[in-house]
């Protein structure tokens, strides 16, 4: 992951740990069954050939970008996730 999550800080007046965790899991869970449909929705060529030779290859790498994305949403709520269920021994970096 090219770029610096801001991480949640557990303390006493926050959201507790738990709460969290949960949260995320729920998050992480929905955007899973997300991610799998949205693989399972991919272009079919008898659907694009009509628009031109290079329609479907378009629609592909579309289809591939939205894909990519949702992936690196998903890994990026595992993180966070990792980081709280961690907590206090998961230490992030600091710049």
């Amino acid at each position: 992951m090219s770029a610096r999550l801001t991480l949640p800080t557990i303390h006493l007046n926050g959201t507790s740990q738990q709460a969290l965790a949960e949260q995320l899991e729920i998050a992480r869970i929905a955007l899973g069954v997300a991610v799998d449909a949205v693989v399972e929705a991919q272009p079919n060529g008898r659907d694009y050939y009509p628009q031109g030779p290079d329609a479907f290859q378009r629609a592909q790498n579309e289809h591939n970008a939205r894909v990519t994305a949702l992936q690196k949403v998903l890994a990026e709520l595992h993180t966070i996730h990792e980081s709280i269920a961690l907590w206090p021994h998961y230490v992030q970096e600091v710049p």
